[in-house]
């Protein structure tokens, strides 16, 4: 049975299948070593998820795609995560919750016509100044795709957070509840 909060969240997979899903939660492939998630989904309040179909159609046109990290986020998780690394800049003190524990925030990088992660200033989920978005080392190539990815989508609502290149915030994310209801 699918919990009431969930039912506010919608599968952005319904509204852009052409999306590429690398939830890293569901893995042990990110900094807390564990699977966090029972399953590889990304949910998101559904003009989040309307607007990040929208960011895919615009990519797509020039050729590009969207691959996923995270989305939204239990409480519970979030709380694991703080202890793991209680460092505002990266992970969100679990008291005030995050913008993925409301289903208003993604994680996400871009891809080529194959599928392909193009080039970035860092990896995901590295917490170094790398990560920033205002980092000016690295190659042109990798600091003009963080700025592209930037620019798309900021004209589509979204507000990227400084210490995470990957990090973009619905920009009414405070309207939307805490939600604490497993993946």
């Amino acid at each position: 049975m699918i919990a009431a909060a969930l039912l506010a969240l919608v599968d952005v997979l319904t509204m852009a299948p052409r999306l590429k899903l690398e939830i890293r939660y569901a893995t042990a492939n990110n900094f807390t070593h564990q699977k966090l998630y029972a399953h590889a989904r990304c949910l998101l309040h559904d003009a989040v998820a309307r607007r990040l179909a929208e960011v895919e159609r615009e990519l797509r046109a020039r050729g590009l795609g969207l691959r996923l990290y995270d989305c939204y986020r239990p409480l519970h998780v979030q709380r694991l995560m703080w202890s793991i690394k209680p460092d505002v800049d990266y992970v969100a003190d679990p008291k005030v919750g995050s913008r993925h524990n409301r289903g208003a925030a993604v994680d996400l990088t871009l891809v080529d016509r194959r599928g392909r992660a193009v080039a970035m200033p860092s990896d995901y989920d590295e917490f170094t100044e790398r990560a920033h978005r205002d980092f000016a080392g690295g190659t042109e190539e990798a600091r003009a795709n963080r700025r592209l990815l930037e620019e798309v989508m900021g004209r589509h609502g979204f507000v990227g957070l400084p210490t995470e290149w990957w990090h973009f915030d619905a920009a009414e994310w405070q309207t939307y509840p805490l939600s604490d209801e497993p993946l």
